[in-house]
């Protein structure tokens, strides 16, 4: 778990995924000497801070966002979100401004009104997230930005045995998308991808419980194409692994960014349940962890 304790602790909200991107730049380098199969890595002009690795010849894509949730500070003490973090009194921020690092407080005001507690103003346009406290059980993890780091992780997991494939590691999921629609067009112009995996983190409830195993959801606010999804839940159930279905009403992902794009993309959603979602303890089941690792890796040889 040392890699995902990393991946969680690092500061890259929404609009600001540089230093994941860094960090994988800097994890390739080191590491990918030793995969199955050496990718081509894409990235630069064009893809602003998104990273395409490429592997063998690709059938299937596994898009992974790298950016959280958090808040920017505005005026005075004032903050507004990022995305929809969960807000109560007292959670513990970090951050970087011209005057060096941060570790404030979060004030929630009356009717909801945010602001930070610190011993001097911080520069207007500073980044706060919430403060890593990486915990580890026999059967569970505990931090901040499991969601998406888990998802990255596993994409990083898959890298290890992959022999055709795309890893997509877009940016700007968790306030409003927009980086889908230029990555769409790379994979479908350049490598004639034409279906996607969606390695992110969904939530526990009523009917996705922690510990069942990976969540293949059926729909969210979007809704995949059913043939595709049911030829991946068909393979999931030869696989034996253990997996869950999934049935939401709300929720979105960069599934449904690709659903909204001009392309002809088959999609499903595919992830580990969390507890606490977009709090400083988002929990996740090792065994979710584990199912979802492996779903990845059969679906993508299968598909």
């Amino acid at each position: 778990m040392q890699l995902l304790r990393k991946l969680c602790a690092i500061h890259a909200t929404s609009g600001d995924e540089e230093p994941v991107k860094r960090f994988l730049l800097d994890y390739l380098e080191k590491h990918a000497s030793s995969w199955k199969t050496q990718p081509v890595i894409h990235q630069g002009q064009g893809f602003q801070d998104c990273l395409v690795l490429a592997f063998g010849k690709p059938r299937t894509a596994v898009f992974a966002h790298m950016d959280s949730i958090g808040f920017t500070v505005r005026y005075g003490n004032e903050l507004v979100k990022i995305g929809s973090p969960v807000c109560e009194d007292g959670f513990h921020l970090t951050g970087k401004d011209s005057f060096g690092a941060i570790e404030c407080i979060l004030k929630v005001k009356a009717k909801g009104s945010l602001s930070y507690e610190y011993n001097r103003l911080l520069d207007p346009g500073t980044t706060l997230t919430f403060s890593p406290l990486f915990k580890e059980t026999d059967t569970r993890v505990q931090c901040c930005y499991l969601d998406n780091r888990l998802g990255i992780y596993n994409a990083l997991k898959l890298a290890e045995t992959l022999t055709d494939g795309l890893l997509i590691f877009s940016c700007g999921e968790e306030h409003g998308g927009g980086s889908v629609g230029f990555l769409t067009n790379f994979m479908v112009e350049k490598y004639d991808v034409q279906q996607a995996l969606i390695s992110d983190i969904t939530w526990v409830t009523e009917g996705v419980k922690a510990g069942e195993g990976a969540a293949i959801s059926l729909r969210d606010s979007g809704i995949p194409r059913r043939s595709f999804v049911k030829k991946i839940v068909d393979l999931a159930k030869k696989s034996d692994i253990p997996f869950q279905l999934e049935v939401e009403g709300a929720g979105g992902s960069d599934g449904t960014e690709i659903q909204h794009s001009p392309f002809a993309i088959d999609w499903c959603f595919i992830g580990a349940a969390e507890e606490n979602v977009h709090s400083p303890f988002e929990t996740v089941h090792k065994a979710d962890i584990d199912s979802m690792l492996k779903l990845y890796d059969m679906l993508m040889k299968k598909l």
